[in-house]
Protein backbone atom coordinates (compact mmCIF):
# COMPACT_ATOMS: atom_id res chain seq x y z
CA UNK A 1 0.00 0.00 0.00
CA UNK A 2 1.44 3.49 -0.85
CA UNK A 3 2.31 5.78 1.88
CA UNK A 4 -0.41 8.47 1.09
CA UNK A 5 -2.95 5.70 0.45
CA UNK A 6 -2.40 4.29 3.90
CA UNK A 7 -3.08 7.60 5.32
CA UNK A 8 -6.05 8.42 3.32
CA UNK A 9 -7.15 5.05 4.84
CA UNK A 10 -6.28 6.46 8.48
CA UNK A 11 -8.17 9.29 7.80
CA UNK A 12 -11.04 7.50 6.34
CA UNK A 13 -11.35 5.52 9.28
CA UNK A 14 -10.95 8.48 11.60
CA UNK A 15 -14.17 10.04 10.20
CA UNK A 16 -16.17 6.50 10.38
CA UNK A 17 -15.33 6.56 14.11
CA UNK A 18 -16.38 9.79 14.53
CA UNK A 19 -19.62 8.80 12.42
CA UNK A 20 -20.10 5.89 14.55
CA UNK A 21 -19.03 8.27 17.86
CA UNK A 22 -21.73 10.39 17.00
CA UNK A 23 -24.49 7.47 16.52
CA UNK A 24 -23.48 6.79 19.46
CA UNK A 25 -23.98 9.68 20.99
CA UNK A 26 -27.57 9.93 19.45
CA UNK A 27 -28.77 6.72 20.60
CA UNK A 28 -31.61 6.34 23.34
CA UNK A 29 -29.67 3.39 24.94
CA UNK A 30 -26.80 5.62 26.02
CA UNK A 31 -29.40 8.19 27.39
CA UNK A 32 -27.34 11.58 27.19
CA UNK A 33 -28.73 14.62 28.83
CA UNK A 34 -28.68 18.31 27.50
CA UNK A 35 -28.55 20.87 30.69
CA UNK A 36 -26.48 21.75 33.11
CA UNK A 37 -23.12 23.45 34.29
CA UNK A 38 -20.22 21.41 35.50
CA UNK A 39 -17.87 22.59 37.67
CA UNK A 40 -13.90 22.13 37.56
CA UNK A 41 -11.08 22.92 38.72
CA UNK A 42 -8.41 25.67 37.05
CA UNK A 43 -5.26 25.00 38.37
CA UNK A 44 -3.12 28.51 37.23
CA UNK A 45 -4.30 32.11 36.80
CA UNK A 46 -4.49 33.56 33.04
CA UNK A 47 -2.32 36.01 32.22
CA UNK A 48 -3.58 35.85 28.80
CA UNK A 49 -6.08 34.90 26.61
CA UNK A 50 -3.26 33.77 23.87
CA UNK A 51 -3.27 30.28 23.88
CA UNK A 52 -0.20 30.37 21.00
CA UNK A 53 1.86 32.72 23.66
CA UNK A 54 1.08 30.45 26.60
CA UNK A 55 4.00 27.85 27.82
CA UNK A 56 1.11 25.78 29.27
CA UNK A 57 -2.20 26.20 28.18
CA UNK A 58 -4.59 27.26 31.04
CA UNK A 59 -7.19 24.21 30.26
CA UNK A 60 -10.20 26.82 30.11
CA UNK A 61 -8.82 27.87 26.59
CA UNK A 62 -9.49 24.62 24.62
CA UNK A 63 -13.22 24.19 25.49
CA UNK A 64 -13.96 27.32 22.77
CA UNK A 65 -11.13 26.28 20.27
CA UNK A 66 -10.98 23.69 17.41
CA UNK A 67 -7.85 22.42 16.10
CA UNK A 68 -7.45 20.94 12.51
CA UNK A 69 -7.45 17.65 13.59
CA UNK A 70 -7.29 16.36 17.51
CA UNK A 71 -7.26 13.09 19.23
CA UNK A 72 -10.50 11.24 20.14
CA UNK A 73 -11.60 11.82 23.30
CA UNK A 74 -12.45 8.32 24.37
CA UNK A 75 -9.24 7.13 23.83
CA UNK A 76 -6.77 6.90 26.87
CA UNK A 77 -3.36 6.56 24.76
CA UNK A 78 -2.64 8.93 22.06
CA UNK A 79 -1.22 8.15 18.24
CA UNK A 80 -1.30 8.11 14.66
CA UNK A 81 -4.35 5.52 14.98
CA UNK A 82 -6.64 7.90 17.03
CA UNK A 83 -6.64 11.27 15.18
CA UNK A 84 -9.78 12.32 13.91
CA UNK A 85 -11.27 14.99 11.84
CA UNK A 86 -12.07 18.50 13.93
CA UNK A 87 -11.44 21.45 11.26
CA UNK A 88 -10.52 19.07 8.71
CA UNK A 89 -12.79 16.37 7.42
CA UNK A 90 -9.59 14.28 6.03
CA UNK A 91 -6.14 14.50 5.22
CA UNK A 92 -3.85 12.49 2.90
CA UNK A 93 0.20 12.54 2.31
CA UNK A 94 2.42 12.94 -0.92
CA UNK A 95 4.14 10.02 -1.26
CA UNK A 96 7.54 11.19 0.06
CA UNK A 97 5.06 12.67 3.33
CA UNK A 98 6.44 15.96 2.40
CA UNK A 99 2.98 17.40 1.30
CA UNK A 100 0.07 17.13 3.34
CA UNK A 101 -3.17 18.25 2.80
CA UNK A 102 -6.09 18.53 4.43
CA UNK A 103 -9.47 19.02 3.39
CA UNK A 104 -11.53 21.26 5.74
CA UNK A 105 -15.04 21.28 6.95
CA UNK A 106 -17.73 23.79 5.30
CA UNK A 107 -20.41 25.73 7.37
CA UNK A 108 -17.95 26.13 10.11
CA UNK A 109 -18.14 29.58 12.30
CA UNK A 110 -15.94 31.83 14.84
CA UNK A 111 -18.07 32.71 17.21
CA UNK A 112 -18.56 36.40 16.29
CA UNK A 113 -20.49 34.90 13.19
CA UNK A 114 -17.89 35.07 10.83
CA UNK A 115 -17.49 32.10 8.46
CA UNK A 116 -14.14 29.73 8.95
CA UNK A 117 -11.96 29.43 5.68
CA UNK A 118 -8.54 27.98 4.73
CA UNK A 119 -7.22 31.77 5.48
CA UNK A 120 -7.64 31.55 8.34
CA UNK A 121 -5.61 27.83 9.27
CA UNK A 122 -2.96 29.58 7.18
CA UNK A 123 -2.87 32.88 9.31
CA UNK A 124 -2.83 30.50 12.41
CA UNK A 125 0.49 28.25 11.59
CA UNK A 126 2.20 31.15 9.57
CA UNK A 127 2.16 33.23 12.75
CA UNK A 128 3.21 30.06 15.29
CA UNK A 129 6.03 29.72 12.54
CA UNK A 130 7.01 33.57 13.04
CA UNK A 131 6.94 34.11 9.45
CA UNK A 132 3.50 36.24 8.95
CA UNK A 133 3.79 40.32 9.75
CA UNK A 134 1.74 39.81 13.34
CA UNK A 135 4.02 38.43 16.18
CA UNK A 136 3.62 36.62 18.99
CA UNK A 137 4.73 38.31 21.93
CA UNK A 138 5.79 34.83 23.18
CA UNK A 139 6.45 31.97 21.36
CA UNK A 140 7.12 28.59 22.42
CA UNK A 141 5.79 26.28 20.11
CA UNK A 142 7.67 27.74 17.20
CA UNK A 143 10.37 25.13 16.44
CA UNK A 144 7.23 22.52 16.23
CA UNK A 145 7.07 23.78 13.18
CA UNK A 146 11.03 24.12 11.61
CA UNK A 147 10.10 21.54 8.93
CA UNK A 148 7.41 23.44 7.24
CA UNK A 149 9.10 25.42 4.23
CA UNK A 150 5.52 26.78 3.44
CA UNK A 151 1.67 26.79 3.25
CA UNK A 152 -0.67 27.08 0.83
CA UNK A 153 -4.42 27.41 0.23
CA UNK A 154 -6.37 26.01 -2.42
CA UNK A 155 -9.74 28.22 -2.27
CA UNK A 156 -11.78 28.09 1.07
CA UNK A 157 -11.21 24.93 1.83
CA UNK A 158 -8.12 23.08 1.23
CA UNK A 159 -4.65 23.60 2.51
CA UNK A 160 -1.28 22.02 2.26
CA UNK A 161 1.85 22.13 4.26
CA UNK A 162 5.09 22.08 2.45
CA UNK A 163 7.94 20.10 4.16
CA UNK A 164 11.41 20.04 3.94
CA UNK A 165 12.01 16.77 4.58
CA UNK A 166 9.78 13.57 5.59
CA UNK A 167 7.59 14.26 8.90
CA UNK A 168 5.25 11.69 9.76
CA UNK A 169 4.41 13.39 12.81
CA UNK A 170 3.27 16.19 12.26
CA UNK A 171 -0.16 15.18 12.04
CA UNK A 172 0.04 14.31 15.51
CA UNK A 173 1.43 17.72 16.54
CA UNK A 174 -1.98 19.79 14.63
CA UNK A 175 -3.91 17.34 16.83
CA UNK A 176 -2.70 18.52 19.73
CA UNK A 177 -5.19 21.00 21.45
CA UNK A 178 -1.90 23.22 21.68
CA UNK A 179 -2.46 23.74 17.83
CA UNK A 180 -6.10 25.35 18.10
CA UNK A 181 -6.71 27.56 14.61
CA UNK A 182 -6.84 31.28 15.27
CA UNK A 183 -9.01 33.77 13.55
CA UNK A 184 -7.11 35.73 10.51
CA UNK A 185 -9.52 38.89 11.24
CA UNK A 186 -8.97 39.32 14.84
CA UNK A 187 -5.14 41.06 15.38
CA UNK A 188 -3.35 38.63 17.52
CA UNK A 189 -2.87 41.22 19.88
CA UNK A 190 -6.44 41.24 20.80
CA UNK A 191 -6.73 37.52 21.36
CA UNK A 192 -5.11 38.34 24.30
CA UNK A 193 -8.13 39.90 26.20
CA UNK A 194 -10.89 38.41 23.31
CA UNK A 195 -11.61 35.40 23.27
CA UNK A 196 -12.74 34.10 20.10
CA UNK A 197 -12.63 30.45 18.39
CA UNK A 198 -15.29 28.33 16.66
CA UNK A 199 -15.62 25.65 20.17
CA UNK A 200 -18.41 24.28 21.51
CA UNK A 201 -18.47 26.77 24.00
CA UNK A 202 -18.34 30.62 24.57
CA UNK A 203 -16.40 32.99 27.14
CA UNK A 204 -18.90 34.14 29.12
CA UNK A 205 -16.81 35.83 32.18
CA UNK A 206 -12.95 35.89 33.34
CA UNK A 207 -13.27 37.15 36.99
CA UNK A 208 -9.36 36.95 37.53
CA UNK A 209 -8.46 34.45 40.76
CA UNK A 210 -12.17 33.12 40.93
CA UNK A 211 -13.63 31.72 38.02
CA UNK A 212 -13.52 31.75 34.32
CA UNK A 213 -17.32 30.68 33.08
CA UNK A 214 -17.71 29.53 29.16
CA UNK A 215 -21.05 29.18 28.13
CA UNK A 216 -23.02 26.86 25.07
CA UNK A 217 -22.62 27.98 21.63
CA UNK A 218 -25.88 27.05 19.80
CA UNK A 219 -24.49 27.42 16.56
CA UNK A 220 -21.56 24.67 16.63
CA UNK A 221 -20.59 23.31 13.33
CA UNK A 222 -21.11 19.53 15.34
CA UNK A 223 -24.97 18.66 15.38
CA UNK A 224 -26.30 17.95 18.64
CA UNK A 225 -23.23 18.90 20.49
CA UNK A 226 -22.53 19.85 23.33
CA UNK A 227 -24.50 18.70 26.16
CA UNK A 228 -23.62 21.00 28.63
CA UNK A 229 -25.61 24.53 29.32
CA UNK A 230 -21.54 26.07 30.12
CA UNK A 231 -18.95 25.11 32.27
CA UNK A 232 -17.25 26.79 35.44
CA UNK A 233 -13.68 26.83 35.62
CA UNK A 234 -12.93 27.34 39.30
CA UNK A 235 -9.74 28.80 39.72
CA UNK A 236 -8.10 26.65 43.17
CA UNK A 237 -4.51 26.99 43.75
CA UNK A 238 -3.96 24.73 46.65
CA UNK A 239 -4.36 21.65 46.61
CA UNK A 240 -5.90 21.15 50.12
CA UNK A 241 -8.69 23.32 49.52
CA UNK A 242 -8.87 21.71 45.94
CA UNK A 243 -9.42 18.05 47.85
CA UNK A 244 -12.03 20.00 50.23
CA UNK A 245 -14.35 21.69 47.03
CA UNK A 246 -14.01 18.19 45.16
CA UNK A 247 -15.33 16.40 48.70
CA UNK A 248 -18.02 19.07 49.15
CA UNK A 249 -19.03 19.09 45.31
CA UNK A 250 -18.08 22.73 44.69
CA UNK A 251 -16.12 21.28 42.36
CA UNK A 252 -17.25 18.03 40.26
CA UNK A 253 -14.11 17.04 38.37
CA UNK A 254 -10.06 18.22 38.91
CA UNK A 255 -7.96 18.84 35.97
CA UNK A 256 -5.70 16.58 34.54
CA UNK A 257 -2.33 15.77 36.24
CA UNK A 258 -3.50 16.69 39.62
CA UNK A 259 -4.81 13.79 41.13
CA UNK A 260 -1.61 12.16 42.50
CA UNK A 261 -2.05 8.86 45.04
CA UNK A 262 -2.13 10.09 47.86
CA UNK A 263 -4.84 12.54 47.15
CA UNK A 264 -7.09 9.73 44.86
CA UNK A 265 -6.44 7.71 48.38
CA UNK A 266 -7.90 10.56 50.47
CA UNK A 267 -10.31 10.99 48.17
CA UNK A 268 -11.06 7.39 47.56
CA UNK A 269 -11.91 6.80 51.38
CA UNK A 270 -14.13 10.02 52.32
CA UNK A 271 -15.89 10.29 49.08
CA UNK A 272 -17.85 7.05 47.85
CA UNK A 273 -19.45 9.96 45.06
CA UNK A 274 -15.76 9.67 43.02
CA UNK A 275 -14.48 7.51 40.28
CA UNK A 276 -11.15 7.74 38.63
CA UNK A 277 -9.04 7.17 35.97
CA UNK A 278 -5.40 6.12 36.24
CA UNK A 279 -3.35 6.88 33.48
CA UNK A 280 0.61 7.44 33.49
CA UNK A 281 1.13 10.88 32.30
CA UNK A 282 3.57 12.25 29.15
CA UNK A 283 4.10 15.29 32.12
CA UNK A 284 7.55 14.54 33.96
CA UNK A 285 8.93 16.23 36.92
CA UNK A 286 12.29 17.55 35.81
CA UNK A 287 15.43 20.04 37.24
CA UNK A 288 16.30 22.64 34.99
CA UNK A 289 20.21 24.27 35.38
CA UNK A 290 21.42 27.87 33.55
CA UNK A 291 24.36 26.29 32.17
CA UNK A 292 25.72 29.05 30.72
CA UNK A 293 25.74 30.65 34.42
CA UNK A 294 28.46 29.75 36.74
CA UNK A 295 29.00 27.12 38.50
CA UNK A 296 26.21 25.30 36.77
CA UNK A 297 28.64 25.80 33.18
CA UNK A 298 30.59 22.80 34.90
CA UNK A 299 29.59 19.49 33.53
CA UNK A 300 30.58 17.85 36.53
CA UNK A 301 28.19 19.96 38.96
CA UNK A 302 25.47 19.22 36.76
CA UNK A 303 26.59 15.26 36.63
CA UNK A 304 26.72 15.51 40.31
CA UNK A 305 23.22 16.70 41.15
CA UNK A 306 21.70 14.36 38.18
CA UNK A 307 23.16 11.19 40.88
CA UNK A 308 22.45 12.94 43.97
CA UNK A 309 18.76 11.84 43.33
CA UNK A 310 17.02 9.04 44.60
CA UNK A 311 14.27 8.80 41.76
CA UNK A 312 12.80 5.36 43.01
CA UNK A 313 12.40 7.08 46.60
CA UNK A 314 10.79 9.67 45.02
CA UNK A 315 8.19 8.03 43.51
CA UNK A 316 7.33 6.07 46.80
CA UNK A 317 6.83 9.15 48.85
CA UNK A 318 6.52 12.52 47.14
CA UNK A 319 4.72 11.30 43.78
CA UNK A 320 3.75 8.04 44.78
CA UNK A 321 3.22 5.59 41.51
CA UNK A 322 4.91 7.54 39.43
CA UNK A 323 7.24 6.23 37.23
CA UNK A 324 11.04 7.27 36.54
CA UNK A 325 12.22 7.76 33.48
CA UNK A 326 13.97 9.74 30.98
CA UNK A 327 12.27 12.82 28.92
CA UNK A 328 9.92 10.70 26.71
CA UNK A 329 7.25 8.61 28.53
CA UNK A 330 9.09 5.03 29.42
CA UNK A 331 7.76 2.33 28.15
CA UNK A 332 5.42 0.00 28.07
CA UNK A 333 3.37 3.51 29.31
CA UNK A 334 4.17 5.60 26.13
CA UNK A 335 5.78 4.70 22.70
CA UNK A 336 9.25 5.98 22.33
CA UNK A 337 10.89 5.94 26.05
CA UNK A 338 13.60 3.68 27.34
CA UNK A 339 12.91 0.49 29.04
CA UNK A 340 12.81 1.01 33.13
CA UNK A 341 15.08 -2.14 33.30
CA UNK A 342 18.03 -0.55 30.92
CA UNK A 343 17.02 2.49 32.82
CA UNK A 344 18.38 1.09 36.00
CA UNK A 345 20.99 -1.15 35.00
CA UNK A 346 22.71 1.66 33.23
CA UNK A 347 21.79 4.95 33.28
CA UNK A 348 23.69 7.77 35.71
CA UNK A 349 21.09 8.74 38.22
CA UNK A 350 18.62 5.48 37.76
CA UNK A 351 21.18 2.98 39.17
CA UNK A 352 21.66 1.89 42.70
CA UNK A 353 20.85 5.25 44.48
CA UNK A 354 23.68 4.15 46.98
CA UNK A 355 26.19 3.94 44.79
CA UNK A 356 25.03 6.77 42.28
CA UNK A 357 25.16 9.10 45.49
CA UNK A 358 29.03 8.11 46.36
CA UNK A 359 29.79 8.90 42.78
CA UNK A 360 28.35 12.28 42.93
CA UNK A 361 30.10 13.04 46.55
CA UNK A 362 33.41 12.22 44.53
CA UNK A 363 32.68 14.33 41.71
CA UNK A 364 31.92 17.18 44.24
CA UNK A 365 35.19 16.27 46.05
CA UNK A 366 37.27 16.98 42.99
CA UNK A 367 35.17 20.38 42.69
CA UNK A 368 36.32 21.50 46.04
CA UNK A 369 33.39 20.53 48.24
CA UNK A 370 33.02 18.77 51.39
CA UNK A 371 31.02 18.61 54.79
CA UNK A 372 33.52 21.55 55.71
CA UNK A 373 33.24 23.45 52.70
CA UNK A 374 30.02 23.03 51.57
CA UNK A 375 28.29 24.66 48.58
CA UNK A 376 25.46 26.94 49.09
CA UNK A 377 22.54 26.95 46.44
CA UNK A 378 18.68 28.87 45.29
CA UNK A 379 16.55 26.56 44.07
CA UNK A 380 13.61 28.08 42.38
CA UNK A 381 9.84 26.75 42.28
CA UNK A 382 6.54 27.11 40.88
CA UNK A 383 3.47 27.31 44.20
CA UNK A 384 1.61 24.31 43.31
CA UNK A 385 1.82 22.07 45.88
CA UNK A 386 3.06 19.23 44.09
CA UNK A 387 5.89 21.48 42.98
CA UNK A 388 6.96 22.69 46.08
CA UNK A 389 6.76 18.94 47.72
CA UNK A 390 9.56 18.31 44.66
CA UNK A 391 11.39 20.88 45.49
CA UNK A 392 11.80 20.60 49.08
CA UNK A 393 12.61 16.84 48.28
CA UNK A 394 15.40 18.10 46.41
CA UNK A 395 16.58 19.92 48.97
CA UNK A 396 16.82 17.11 51.36
CA UNK A 397 18.28 15.05 49.00
CA UNK A 398 21.71 17.43 47.34
CA UNK A 399 22.41 18.01 51.11
CA UNK A 400 23.80 14.64 51.09
CA UNK A 401 26.30 15.73 48.80
CA UNK A 402 27.48 18.64 50.28
CA UNK A 403 24.76 21.31 49.07
CA UNK A 404 23.01 23.46 51.65
CA UNK A 405 19.99 24.76 49.59
CA UNK A 406 17.44 26.94 50.03
CA UNK A 407 13.63 27.35 48.15
CA UNK A 408 12.49 30.12 46.56
CA UNK A 409 8.85 30.04 45.52
CA UNK A 410 7.42 32.06 42.37
CA UNK A 411 3.87 32.70 41.42
CA UNK A 412 2.88 30.80 38.48
CA UNK A 413 2.65 33.81 36.19
CA UNK A 414 6.27 34.66 36.61
CA UNK A 415 7.83 31.33 37.27
CA UNK A 416 8.16 30.95 33.51
CA UNK A 417 9.18 34.23 32.76
CA UNK A 418 11.86 34.05 34.70
CA UNK A 419 13.35 30.64 32.86
CA UNK A 420 12.19 31.76 29.81
CA UNK A 421 14.66 35.12 31.03
CA UNK A 422 17.04 33.09 31.94
CA UNK A 423 16.66 34.77 34.84
CA UNK A 424 17.50 31.72 37.34
CA UNK A 425 20.27 29.57 38.49
CA UNK A 426 18.54 26.32 39.29
CA UNK A 427 14.72 25.37 39.47
CA UNK A 428 12.68 22.66 40.36
CA UNK A 429 10.07 22.28 37.30
CA UNK A 430 7.28 20.26 35.56
CA UNK A 431 6.66 19.62 31.78
CA UNK A 432 4.30 18.47 30.57
CA UNK A 433 4.15 17.40 26.70
CA UNK A 434 1.20 17.68 24.80
CA UNK A 435 2.01 15.31 22.65
CA UNK A 436 3.85 11.87 23.46
CA UNK A 437 6.21 11.91 20.11
CA UNK A 438 9.94 13.22 19.93
CA UNK A 439 9.09 15.89 17.31
CA UNK A 440 7.57 17.67 20.27
CA UNK A 441 9.89 17.06 23.34
CA UNK A 442 13.24 17.64 21.30
CA UNK A 443 12.99 20.94 19.95
CA UNK A 444 10.89 22.13 22.46
CA UNK A 445 12.98 21.44 25.31
CA UNK A 446 16.38 20.81 23.88
CA UNK A 447 17.03 22.74 20.32
CA UNK A 448 19.16 25.64 20.45
CA UNK A 449 17.04 28.27 19.89
CA UNK A 450 13.99 27.51 21.62
CA UNK A 451 12.82 29.43 24.48
CA UNK A 452 12.03 27.08 26.05
CA UNK A 453 15.73 25.46 26.18
CA UNK A 454 15.23 26.68 29.85
CA UNK A 455 19.03 24.86 30.50
CA UNK A 456 20.80 26.64 27.08
CA UNK A 457 21.79 23.32 25.90
CA UNK A 458 22.77 23.57 22.46
CA UNK A 459 24.73 20.54 20.38
CA UNK A 460 24.65 20.40 16.99
CA UNK A 461 25.07 16.54 17.03
CA UNK A 462 21.79 16.58 19.18
CA UNK A 463 20.39 19.12 16.41
CA UNK A 464 21.17 16.50 13.98
CA UNK A 465 19.80 13.03 15.12
CA UNK A 466 16.78 15.26 16.43
CA UNK A 467 16.12 15.92 12.48
CA UNK A 468 17.59 12.52 11.66
CA UNK A 469 14.48 10.74 13.32
CA UNK A 470 12.01 13.20 12.56
CA UNK A 471 12.23 12.11 9.07
CA UNK A 472 12.10 8.72 9.56
CA UNK A 473 9.12 6.45 8.40
CA UNK A 474 10.11 3.66 9.85
CA UNK A 475 8.98 3.50 12.89
CA UNK A 476 11.21 0.87 14.33
CA UNK A 477 13.97 2.53 13.34
CA UNK A 478 12.44 5.64 14.19
CA UNK A 479 12.80 4.13 17.80
CA UNK A 480 16.18 3.18 17.73
CA UNK A 481 17.53 6.46 17.58
CA UNK A 482 15.30 8.26 19.93
CA UNK A 483 16.91 5.50 22.17
CA UNK A 484 19.95 6.53 21.19
CA UNK A 485 18.78 10.45 22.02
CA UNK A 486 17.52 9.67 25.39
CA UNK A 487 20.80 8.41 26.66
CA UNK A 488 22.85 11.48 25.29
CA UNK A 489 20.86 13.87 27.18
CA UNK A 490 20.49 11.97 29.92
CA UNK A 491 24.34 11.44 29.93
CA UNK A 492 24.67 15.11 29.28
CA UNK A 493 22.81 16.59 31.44
CA UNK A 494 20.43 18.44 29.28
CA UNK A 495 18.09 18.61 31.84
CA UNK A 496 17.72 15.85 34.88
CA UNK A 497 14.65 14.24 33.91
CA UNK A 498 13.24 12.58 37.38
CA UNK A 499 10.06 10.57 36.84
CA UNK A 500 6.67 10.48 34.68
CA UNK A 501 3.42 11.48 36.73
CA UNK A 502 0.77 8.90 37.13
CA UNK A 503 -3.07 10.64 37.55
CA UNK A 504 -6.18 9.57 38.98
CA UNK A 505 -7.87 11.92 37.48
CA UNK A 506 -11.00 12.72 39.62
CA UNK A 507 -14.74 13.20 38.87
CA UNK A 508 -18.19 12.69 40.36
CA UNK A 509 -19.84 10.02 39.15
CA UNK A 510 -22.65 11.53 37.60
CA UNK A 511 -20.32 13.10 35.24
CA UNK A 512 -20.27 11.12 31.85
CA UNK A 513 -18.50 11.41 28.65
CA UNK A 514 -14.96 12.24 29.86
CA UNK A 515 -11.88 10.24 29.86
CA UNK A 516 -8.33 10.98 30.66
CA UNK A 517 -5.34 10.44 28.30
CA UNK A 518 -1.68 10.24 28.80
CA UNK A 519 -1.38 13.58 27.38
CA UNK A 520 -3.65 16.48 29.82
CA UNK A 521 -3.62 19.11 26.80
CA UNK A 522 -6.26 17.21 24.84
CA UNK A 523 -8.75 16.32 26.90
CA UNK A 524 -10.60 19.64 27.52
CA UNK A 525 -13.11 20.17 24.51
CA UNK A 526 -15.82 18.91 26.52
CA UNK A 527 -18.26 18.14 23.57
CA UNK A 528 -19.05 14.83 25.15
CA UNK A 529 -19.07 15.35 28.51
CA UNK A 530 -22.69 15.54 30.18
CA UNK A 531 -24.68 14.92 33.52
CA UNK A 532 -26.57 11.94 34.58
CA UNK A 533 -28.63 14.13 37.17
Amino acid sequence: MKKHTLFATQAALALGLLAGALALATSPALAQKYGGILKTVHRTIPGTLSMHEMPTIPWSLSSFSNSLVYFDPQKVVESLETVIPELAQSWQWNDAYTQLTLRLSRGVRWHDGRPFTASDAKHTFDVVRGVSSQRLKFNPRKGWYGNVKEITINGDYEITFHLRQPQPALVLLLASGYSAVIPAHIAVGKLRTEAVGTGPFKMHEYIRDQVIRVRKNPDYFVTGRPYLDGIDFVIITNRNTEVAALQGGQVELNQPTETDQKMYETLRKTTPEMVFNKVYMTAHANVVMNNKRPPFDNPKLRQAINMALDRYAYAKSVQPGSLPGGFMLARPYGSWGLEPGELKAAVPGFRDPAVDKEEARKLMRELGYDENRRFKLKVTSRTPSFAVDGATWFLGEVKQIYIDAELEIVEDGAFYPRLSRRDYAIAWNGTGTAVDDPDVVYPESFSCNSLRNYTNYCDPEAEAMFARQSATIDQQERLKLVHQIERKLIDEVARISVASRVDYNARRNYVKGFVGHNSGYNTARFQDVWLDK
